[in-house]
């Protein structure tokens, strides 16, 4: 979810134990394995602990052969006392320091400390927007540095930009009432459900079954099961963990292809990387199907760029060139970096096997069908209906929730939905305070100023720009990280260039889907496969960089004709 790598894993931490509960028994057994739908790890170990604990039993006198006097008593018990392991206070560890890492947080307060009162505020500038530019810098090198959990990180930036009357308390939190974070939210727990249920495992299966009997249709078989899944299951670190890499490994291990060992590129690390780099493709495919997707558009509303249709218009700007790319990055993969195994004649037996154990469809896998078709088709057609998306996302909850589908304690641990209300909510809060108080118009006019000096028409500022904020993201372990700290800026800089707004927010978005397969830290989901121990980490940054310049390629000239089509520019 590596400095801000903490983050991009903490993100995953909804699936963290049964993840490590399923690597564990991987590694032991070469034989598929069932998902675990829900973790009580924590209650099994109190479990544990209470059964384990025995009372300390003190006799010291009790002995068979022996009969002690008062003063034998006295000087045994002494004796006793001074042998006895309990008599011995063991040295006690030196407590961890526990709160803000010391370094990182000097440097994250001096960057803001350093833009307040060293350097010059520009005259267009009001003290007020010069002293929130501040807290924002500030607040932003601390979600890079990590001095503290993301989410502890932007409650104080939060908290400063109160205190020093920046900004008042009801325009602080003015962010937390946005329709667009509690989507994203909401999203979280629909993910939950998907895993909670077996409903994405049984579909992942199906397609295995289907098409899984070369190496080739197999990856053909996840991929196109994670983007049928994408839109209803908007995390791609769930859909990773929760679904994908179990069914991976459980594959590989059956082919004899092992984690960390040179058997390893017989089968599982071709199958992990084809889908590490699909899931980029499948999350830029639709709005629903990342939160960063949704994050996008709520920052560049706040810069003027409205979208009508939202869901229609992402999804039919996006279908062209991901569906492209979807169908030829297996393919490119098999060629650049080729699995042993061509032929996995035992995997729909397997996939069968599997499905016969799961027995037929439950009735909460069939709710959640209908839920996610009714909340689909609201989000599809829910500007005619006159019914906002995060409304559609409520009533789909509420129904999972009174069906039983899902209990309130589901929604309660999901610890990553909780913690990205906070830092979303504080980040988009803050820059579009920025927008209102005229920052990002005083930053726009200087980059515009930059541009019409060196005579850049806008499709060269775009492409440049374009590539700037993909490869910056080098720096950055976190896709919604980057979109909170670069998006807005970005984006204004485009419209100061003369991109057409829409064109210009819809590429950032998906570039920000783009870059989250180029490193092993880029992206929660990149954190989950590269964890899985089959592909080597200089495989990693090797074909993260040539399957980013072969979709730079696929999305530039695909999305060039496709775009002018529909009448984006």
């Amino acid at each position: 979810m590596e400095s801000f790598a903490l983050h991009s894993l903490s993100a995953t931490t909804t699936f963290s134990t049964s993840l490590y509960t399923r690597n564990s028994l991987l590694h032991r057994s070469p034989g598929p394995i069932s998902i675990t739908k829900s973790s009580s790890t924590a209650h099994s170990l109190s479990t544990i602990r209470s059964s384990t604990q025995k009372p300390l039993l003190f006799s010291p006198f009790h002995n068979k052969n022996k009969i002690f006097t008062s003063k034998s008593r006295i000087l045994a018990l002494d004796q006793e006392s001074k042998d006895s392991p309990l008599s011995k206070s063991p040295e006690k560890p030196t407590p961890s320091l526990k709160g803000a890492k010391l370094i990182p947080l000097l440097i994250s307060v001096s960057i803001g400390l350093i833009v307040r009162f060293a350097v010059p505020k520009p005259i267009e500038v009001t003290p007020q927007a010069w002293q929130l530019l501040s807290i924002f810098l500030s607040t932003i090198a601390g979600l890079v540095l990590s001095p503290l959990p993301v989410g502890a990180w932007a409650f104080l930036g939060l908290t400063t930009s109160v205190v020093t009357r920046t900004l008042a308390f009801s325009t602080a939190f003015s962010a937390f009432t946005s329709e667009v974070i509690w989507l994203i939210v909401i999203s979280f727990f629909f993910a939950r459900g998907f895993v909670k249920t077996g409903l994405g495992d049984r579909i992942a299966t199906y397609f295995v079954k289907w098409l899984g009997k070369s190496t080739l249709g197999l990856s053909y078989g996840l991929t196109l099961s994670e983007a049928l899944i994408a839109p209803a299951m908007p995390s791609t670190t769930a859909r990773a963990g929760g679904i994908f890499l179990p069914i991976i490994k459980s594959l590989s291990l059956s082919a004899g292809s092992k984690p960390g060992d040179t058997s390893s590129k017989k089968l599982g690390s071709y199958l992990i990387q084809s889908q590490f780099q699909c899931s980029s493709s499948s999350s830029a495919l639709f709005l629903t199907a990342a939160a960063q997707n949704l994050l996008c558009l709520k920052l560049a509303e706040e810069l003027g760029v409205i979208i009508s249709s939202p869901w229609v218009s992402w999804f039919k700007a996006a279908s062209l060139p991901a569906l492209f790319s979807i169908l030829a990055t297996p393919l490119i993969l098999y060629k650049l970096y080729p699995p042993e195994t061509k032929d996995t004649p035992d995997a729909p037996a397997v996939a069968a096997k599997k499905l016969e154990a799961m027995g037929p469809v439950t009735r909460n896998e069939w709710i959640m069908v209908g839920t996610m078709v009714l909340a689909v088709s609201l989000w599809v057609f829910g500007d005619a209906l006159g019914i906002p998306s995060v409304v559609a996302a409520m009533i789909g909850l509420s129904i999972l929730l009174l069906l039983g589908v899902l209990d309130w304690d589901d929604c309660l641990i999901e610890k990553s939905a909780w913690d990205t209300l906070v830092w979303f909510a504080v980040l988009v809060g803050m820059a579009g305070q920025l927008t209102n108080l005229g920052v990002v118009t005083w930053m726009s006019s200087c980059v515009a100023k930059v541009l019409q000096s060196v005579s850049l028409s806008w499709p060269a500022a775009f492409g440049i720009l374009q590539a700037s904020y993909f490869l910056i993201h080098y720096l950055f372990a976190s896709q919604t990280g980057h979109v909170g700290a670069l998006y807005s800026a970005f984006l204004a800089m485009h419209l100061a260039a003369g991109v057409p707004g829409v064109l210009a927010a819809l590429a950032l978005a998906y570039n920000t889907n783009l870059f989250g397969a180029i490193t092993h830290y880029s992206s929660g989901q990149a954190a989950v496969y590269y964890g899985a121990g089959y592909v080597d980490l200089p495989d990693v940054f090797k074909m993260g960089f040539t399957m980013a310049l072969i979709n730079a390629i696929i999305w530039g000239v695909t999305g060039t004709f496709w775009w002018k089509f529909l009448g984006l520019y």
